[in-house]
């Protein structure tokens, strides 16, 4: 076995051993899977699964030892995801299948692709899964799909894999199941027995581009799944009238996904698409994957991707949300188009767009004064406020508790720092932004 700590492996050869599990379902399905190899299927199905951004990997060279040597950085399948307490596990990230029936225009695995075909039956998806975990190469599995035959077809092929693992063989690991909006409710609310976390892919940012981009997939009928999730898991909280509390429900919670860039949509939209996610249906998480242009794709899409440090800047918006008290609307009016710059980050944004709010007394402001500080995390707020109980906190003590001083220089005033007109400069901005750079000829 060949695998680096924690990262991406290359397949033990035995794990294949013992002839291939043949998947469910006849006709053409059945004729293009008959010369593949679970391994085979493994490549294609754990490549066609990076285009979710819902379990995050971190990048890094592909370093590959099966043309020699140890480890590999880019072998199939597995990916880093981090849990609440900031622990980084790996899962075993697949499509039950990329066959697909719908045709997303932005989407290479839509059924007008000329794309490399496989699937799994549920069985391959069990056997992969506990040998995986069994070499302690997994913690768990990021399961999603392209939709075969029908939304119930598919979403019960995966309730039945997440049945398997948990029922038949005990698996106590780490279960994300990508659910089928289409799928029947039923369905879903037994998948949420079964996973720790589900989630809704809300596509794009606008209703109407969905509606352009993807006809067959209609955002009330996301939404209501969404809203299913929502309701399972609060009424997995209460108890009945005789006190016994009732089975747990995807207890990690819900998250979604939107693509960046692929329609008009402008970062503010984006963030208050965002929003109102996160309060009307409690998701945990909404991830942000930038558009990638696919091959024969249509006209009604852009020729380039967005920069990566866009998606980068959403992530950083978003948590600014749900953690710094920012609306979305406040964070999006920092530039004139609606766009987030790309050159500072989000919150020195704001700041330099509200010089008015500045600088800000660290002896006497509140907790949500401080919270937009650029410089100041949350932890670092929280240092400030119980070091001012015991006396005034200085430069140096800002320094020792984390504060990112050179940010946060021109918009604080301290005991022993006085910030004078740095605050109303007009060079401040290209003070934090990043020196341009001459572009090469080749």
């Amino acid at each position: 076995m060949a695998a680096n700590d924690r990262g991406s492996v290359t397949v033990p050869a035995q794990l294949f051993q013992g002839g291939e599990l043949e998947g469910n379902g006849g006709g053409t399905y059945l004729s293009c899977m008959a010369t593949r190899t679970l391994q085979d299927k493994l490549a294609i199905l754990s490549d066609a699964a990076k285009y979710d951004a819902s379990c995050a990997s971190s990048g890094t060279t592909r370093r590959d030892s099966r043309n020699g040597g140890i480890g590999s950085a880019g072998g199939s399948g597995i990916c880093h995801a981090y849990t609440p307490d900031g622990r980084c596990i790996s899962l075993l990230k697949i499509l039950m299948t990329n066959f697909c029936i719908y045709d997303c225009a932005y989407c290479i695995n839509r059924v007008s692709s000329n794309v490399e075909r496989a699937r799994f039956s549920p069985e391959e998806v069990v056997k992969l899964t506990l040998e995986f975990y069994r070499r302690n190469m997994i913690e768990g599995l990021f399961l999603s799909s392209g939709i075969i035959k029908s939304p119930d077809q598919t979403m019960g092929d995966m309730v039945r894999i997440a049945r398997m693992l948990r029922v038949d063989h005990g698996f106590k690991g780490y279960i994300h199941l990508k659910t089928i909006p289409d799928a029947s409710p039923d369905l879903v609310a037994e998948a949420g027995l079964y996973a720790d976390r589900l989630s809704v892919n809300i596509e794009l940012p606008q209703d109407a581009s969905l509606r352009q981009l993807a006809p067959e997939k209609r955002p009330e009928t996301i939404r209501a799944a969404m809203a299913d999730v929502r309701l399972g898991r609060e009424a997995a909280k209460e108890r009945t009238h005789t006190g016994k509390r009732p089975p747990r429900f995807a207890p990690a919670g819900q998250s979604t996904q939107m693509i960046i860039g692929a329609d008009a949509a402008t970062d503010r939209d984006i963030l208050r698409t965002s929003a109102n996610l996160y309060s009307g249906y409690r998701l945990k998480r909404v991830y942000y994957s930038a558009f990638s242009p696919i091959p024969d794709s249509s006209a009604m899409l852009p020729l380039i991707k967005p920069p990566l440090m866009r998606e980068h800047r959403l992530y950083q918006a978003d948590w600014l949300m749900r953690f710094y008290g920012f609306e979305a609307d406040e964070i999006g009016a920092a530039h004139p188009s609606g766009n987030l710059d790309l050159a500072i980050d989000p919150k020195l944004a704001w700041a330099l767009a509200h010089r008015a709010h500045f600088p800000v007394d660290v002896i006497r402001a509140t907790r949500e004064q401080l919270l937009r500080v650029p410089g100041f995390g949350t932890r670092t707020v929280d240092r400030i406020l119980a070091a001012r109980r015991n006396g005034a906190v200085r430069y140096g003590d800002l320094l020792r508790m984390g504060a990112v001083m050179s940010k946060a220089q021109p918009f604080v005033t301290l005991p022993d720092w006085r910030p004078g007109a740095l605050i109303d400069s007009d060079g401040l901005r290209a003070r934090f932004a990043p020196a341009p750079e001459q572009l090469s000829l080749f």
